[in-house]
């Protein structure tokens, strides 16, 4: 299994981040994002917030090929709109895919065995 890290930043507005964590709750997730993320090959998701840094891990198979990955959820259904919807609360550049807003993590620990 291979994990990636990532990071981002959301807008310093408290209103903002609430709103974007409302739309990232089971609840209220448009159905075709996870759908998408399944799609590609990747078997779990998880994002956590510390203030307005986001911090994204991702598991996948070992064979998993980050780049064709991103590239083919990008054209999945809904995908586009939902990267246009958040962009309004992330310090992004507008129309940036998921795979240009998310900077993956150099890992520096590993707790050795």
């Amino acid at each position: 299994m291979k994990r990636y890290c990532q990071t981002m930043d959301l807008k310093n507005d408290p209103e903002l981040i609430k709103e974007y964590c409302y739309w990232h709750s089971a609840e209220h997730i448009w159905p075709e994002v996870p759908q998408g993320i399944r799609a590609v090959g990747i078997r779990n998701m998880e994002i956590y917030r510390l203030g307005t840094r986001l911090f994204m891990i991702v598991e996948t198979d070992d064979d998993f090929d980050w780049e064709a990955s991103f590239a083919r959820l990008a054209t999945l259904d809904r995908q586009a709109e939902w990267e246009d919807f958040v962009a309004r609360f992330q310090k992004t550049e507008p129309g940036s895919s998921s795979a240009e807003k998310w900077q993956l993590m150099e890992q520096i620990f590993k707790l050795p065995e």
